[in-house]
């Protein structure tokens, strides 16, 4: 078994999972590292330490970052066994106290608040996994589901490693929030990155744990995300996507003697009228992006439907670069699971809601997500959802079956739904989104668009590219033809958020990570075919000009 000395400096492996907003704690993490004189390796069996930086949210996201953990150390085991391991996030946030006796191999756990002082944390689980090597470890497990179940069948299992259990650096209600100073390694691509404007969130719904592993909503200062935008399109970026758990609340915990009861509509609506002149809002921070100098987009994402505001519809409609997006999860539509999920809105609200977006943003494109299976939910209020889905054509949508999780109000309520009901459920709203989609799609065949160009398809992805509809596409009339051979690439248009939505694959050869006009020639279910424009510069629309656009 390899058992490497460490020389310094230390290599440092990560493995990240969950959401953007987890990834950019990953990135303050090696930012912090780097800083500190610390080397980062993509490859974890040569790692002096490898951090797993976990996701909680809901049941499989616990499982797969159980699995993550348990197979990193099998791998140590095998091949590198001074390794020391460190499992950071929302995972060790949200069970401080259970996992040092569910998964005691694990030589320090950190929470989300302390991503900047990672490098100390890193040390003392080097040292820790030294003094371990000679203690007896727990047989070999694989992952048993959830944490929770997981800690039930392994109560008690922690006698072999008393004395050299886990360190623990995790605060019991997070504060921590990153600024422009605050070091980072960015994971995403040159051409695109994500701004962390807000950390924590004020709902109550009662399906989600957010609040309790992430603390109340705090927002940065404008000033701090101006400079760090500046700084990134400096370096290249084209798209800014802002990110926090609820960007339209942006900058109201800023307010002098502010409250945070103040999550319904009406009560909202209420404060952001009595701001003084010149207050911090999401629409302040908007109009000061929109006017920084370049071609770039600004993307919007995690926008709450209570916090929408006639300003922020003006706002968007009026800057340019502010893609015609709206990320705006609903959950529901019916009254009584409105009601249970404690989302603040009801039917009436969101329907009048979508009506002024679309009015007031022409050509805006409608993210949403429905949770189906929720506690009480019955094939009635089901079908009041597809019905919802039929009549409002949301260009993206997404559908979770709900997740029991502990901790949470729904996770109390009397009927539960069997996971089979669940199941078909998510099936039949995704077939009706997938006919909606498919129509959508046929829509812009021959248009043109302004796309973001990702890159070639790689020879890895020309399988993915030649197995289309069985290597078939669909043209305007909808009629099935042959995919052409050549060379791919593959982008993304205002519509697709990175890593969430649909691509637009292009036939031809285009510079990666630059802006470019395509013409739509073909689609898929959830993807457009397209070809390059030879355009005359003199020609090109304006960075406001959506007429052949979303």
């Amino acid at each position: 078994m390899k058992n490497r000395p460490v020389e310094h400096p230390v290599r440092v492996g990560m493995v990240s999972l969950g959401c953007a907003k987890n990834l950019v704690d990953a990135e303050i993490m090696l930012g912090t590292l780097l800083k500190d004189g610390m080397e980062i390796t993509n490859n974890p069996a040569q790692a002096d330490v490898l951090i797993v930086n976990t996701c909680s949210f809901i049941d499989s996201a616990q499982e797969e970052s159980v699995d993550a953990i348990l197979e990193s150390d099998a791998v140590r085991e095998a091949a590198n066994r001074g390794q020391g391991l460190v499992v950071a996030g929302c995972l060790p946030q949200r069970f401080r106290d259970e996992l040092p006796k569910l998964l005691p191999e694990v030589d320090a756990f950190m929470g989300v608040d302390q991503v900047a002082q990672v490098t100390g944390i890193v040390r003392s689980a080097l040292a820790r996994r030294a003094e371990r090597l000679n203690t007896p470890s727990r047989k070999e497990r694989k992952g048993k589901g959830t944490v929770m179940a997981a800690l039930a069948q392994d109560k008690g299992a922690t006698d072999a490693v008393a004395g050299h259990g886990p360190t623990v650096n995790v605060s019991g209600r997070p504060t921590f929030i990153p600024d422009f100073a605050t070091p980072r390694f960015r994971l995403t691509p040159r051409h695109f990155a994500y701004v962390k404007i807000a950390e924590g969130c004020n709902h109550p719904c009662s399906f989600c744990i957010i609040p309790r592993m992430r603390g109340s909503h705090r927002s940065r200062p404008q000033a701090d995300i101006v400079a760090e935008a500046r700084a990134l399109l400096e370096q290249g970026v084209r798209e800014l996507n802002l990110i926090s758990q609820d960007s339209t609340y942006y900058g109201l915990d800023l307010r002098p003697q502010h409250s945070r009861t103040i999550s319904s509509p009406a009560k909202f609506s209420a404060a952001t009228r009595e701001l003084p002149a010149g207050s911090t809002t999401i629409c302040t921070l908007l109009r000061e992006l929109n006017a920084l100098p370049g071609d770039f987009w600004i993307r919007l994402l995690y926008t709450h439907p209570a916090h929408w505001t006639d300003e922020l519809i003006r706002t968007i409609a009026e800057c340019p670069k502010v893609v015609r997006y709206v990320d705006i999860p609903l959950q529901h539509i019916h009254e009584n699971m409105l009601e249970r999920m404690r989302r603040e809105t009801s039917r009436e609200y969101i329907v009048d809601l979508l009506r002024r977006i679309r009015a007031g943003i022409p050509g805006i494109a409608l993210r949403t997500t429905f949770i189906v299976g929720f506690p009480g939910e019955t094939e009635g209020c089901f079908e009041s959802l597809l019905e919802f889905i039929r009549e409002t054509r949301f260009e993206r949508l997404g559908v979770f079956t709900y997740s029991r999780e502990e901790g949470t109000r729904a996770g109390q309520m009397s009927g539960q739904v069997p996971d089979p009901v669940k199941e078909e459920r998510r099936r039949r709203a995704m077939e009706e989104q997938r006919r909606i989609a498919r129509e959508i799609s046929k829509s812009f065949v021959g248009r043109e668009l302004k796309v973001l160009v990702e890159g070639r398809v790689n020879r890895n992805e020309v399988a993915d590219v030649r197995s289309w509809e069985h290597g078939l596409m669909r043209n305007g009339s909808g009629t099935k033809v042959p995919l052409k051979t050549g060379r791919w690439m593959v982008a993304r248009g205002e519509a697709d958020a990175p890593d969430i939505d649909g691509r637009v694959y292009i036939l031809g050869d285009l510079p990666e990570g630059e802006f470019a006009r395509v013409r739509v020639t073909g689609h898929t279910d959830y993807d457009l075919i397209a070809e390059t424009v030879q355009e005359d510069i003199q020609q090109r629309p304006s960075p406001g000009d959506r007429s052949n656009g979303y």
